[in-house]
């Protein structure tokens, strides 16, 4: 499970940062794209622990959560900073 985590945080969070200049879902700090991703990782966490029947840290270890929500913060900022060289 820890390979699918580390390869979705980093590419749906460079996903998002491409997002971020457009705002696509309106002009709120709370529709903010960075807090929409990590609103979308928390859904996911809750339907794995649902899904599974376990909690999550047995499944994924409590680093490597860690560590993917920070590898997915730093290619949500590679993303903007992408998207505002190529686009901006």
């Amino acid at each position: 499970m820890r390979p699918m985590w580390f390869a979705a945080m980093p590419l749906v969070g460079f996903g998002f940062g491409m997002l971020a200049d457009r705002r696509p879902f309106g002009e709120g700090m709370l529709v903010h794209p960075l807090v929409m991703f990590f609103l979308l990782v928390v859904l996911a966490l809750i339907a794995l622990r649902v899904l599974l029947g376990r909690p999550v840290p047995e499944v994924i270890s409590d680093r490597a959560l860690l560590a993917g929500c920070g590898a997915g913060l730093a290619a949500f900022l590679l993303g903007n900073f992408v998207s505002a060289q190529a686009f901006g």
